[in-house]
């Protein structure tokens, strides 16, 4: 099958792993697949050198900017129809609110004959935007729902928050998990002492860790004042915060001003590869996000054999089971998350059985072949091509 990828922007981040993912693993089994995006500048990183490592036929299209402004996104739309009406693909994928809404009504306008589908990495609209501007981001997925032959949603709560909201509610659709490969995980002992020793933290010291972008909404300003709060009393923890991003400098000050430098560690920018290693030298995962999909972070965690508390959104109850491999606790609540660390903290054996209960549900689960496998069978249920 010849087939389109479009997301806005291709920076490190989960939706972007999981596209380049599925574009690599589609090529691999002999598909012909190109990956259309805009430019991937900011402070989260690009992952366009693992693009081209992998030698994807890849597209920029300048003018696909994440922000909205009507003289750069006529032209995005445009060009992307030109590019549609030119290869004539058989499926055109979109990720991403920017992308997929003028991605999926250029598909629909310009290459009429193509499937085009659409993944819910996450919700474009939630309780934390003004209530015009989630009204507009919804109405937006209305439109280009109609646009929309298939949706693929990496969680059930997303997918069913979509047809409750009326998109998408007559048409197909299904979940599928958003994998990545499981291989480095199996080896994360051996990677687990050589980050700790880069942060000076001892193999009898007690990590906490959360892996995302240091962004609004990302919500590490929940964990760094639990974490300063509980620090006097457990002064053998250490925290570890993965990723990069506009906040930092905040983060920085709030770090310096409780005198923890020396116990609250910024990794910067990580490359996707070398996410296992940090994960594995966590020993309590801690994800205090406030809007995702299925939090990738969390899975990874878990992944590498440790349990994870996370704020209850989304599709976080999909990999989480309470009690079982890590806690739920209300969004935004730092008591019950001060609780939960502390409980954790103090039980080493109800850690490492946490950790081992979570990394069985991921190994079975969240395999990219597994990934790609399923996204290739409903390309072929829906074109037909068997």
């Amino acid at each position: 099958m010849k087939i389109a990828h479009v997301i806005t922007r291709m920076i490190i981040g989960g939706a972007q792993e999981n596209t380049l993912s599925t574009v690599v693993g589609l090529k691999n089994h002999g598909h012909k697949v190109c990956l259309i995006s805009g430019y991937s500048k900011g402070p989260e990183g690009s992952m366009e050198q693992d693009i081209k490592k992998n030698d994807v036929d890849f597209i920029i299209v300048k003018e696909l900017v994440r922000s909205i402004s009507l003289w750069h996104d006529t032209i995005a739309f445009l060009k992307l129809g030109i590019i549609f009406r030119k290869n004539r693909y058989d499926i055109i994928h979109t990720h991403s609110a920017k992308a997929g809404f003028l991605g999926r009504i250029a598909a629909r306008i310009f290459s009429k004959k193509s499937k085009v589908v659409h993944t819910l990495h996450g919700s474009s609209f939630h309780r934390y935007q003004p209530a015009l501007i989630r009204y507009f981001y919804l109405l937006s997925e209305k439109i280009a729902g109609f646009c929309t032959d298939y949706f693929i949603s990496v969680s059930s709560v997303i997918l069913d928050r979509y047809i409750r909201a009326g998109i998408g509610k007559n048409k197909k659709s299904s979940v599928v998990r958003s994998g990545f490969q499981l291989k480095d995980y199996r080896k994360c002992q051996t990677l687990r002492k050589k980050i700790r020793e880069l942060f000076n933290i001892g193999e009898d010291e007690i990590s906490i860790g959360m892996i995302g972008r240091l962004f609004p909404l990302k919500g590490q300003e929940y964990l760094l004042r639990v974490f300063a709060k509980i620090s006097d009393d457990y002064p053998d923890t250490h925290l570890i915060l993965v990723g990069d991003g506009i906040l930092r400098e905040d983060f920085e000050k709030f770090v310096e001003s409780k005198n923890l430098k020396n116990r609250v560690h910024f990794t910067g920018l990580v490359k996707p590869e070398d996410i296992p290693a940090y994960a594995s030298a966590i020993d309590i995962g801690v994800h205090t996000s406030l809007r995702e999909g299925l939090p990738r972070a969390v899975v990874q965690i878990l992944a590498a054999g440790n349990p994870v508390i996370a704020f209850d959104i989304d599709g976080a109850t999909e990999v989480i089971k309470d009690g079982i491999n890590g806690f739920l606790v209300p969004a935004e609540d730092e008591l019950s998350l001060e609780r939960k660390l502390i409980y954790l903290i103090k039980n080493p054996d109800k850690r490492k059985k946490m950790g081992l209960a979570g990394q069985q549900i991921v190994m079975e689960e969240f395999s990219v072949e597994k990934m790609v496998a399923k996204i290739e069978e409903i390309y072929s249920n829906i074109t037909g091509d068997k």
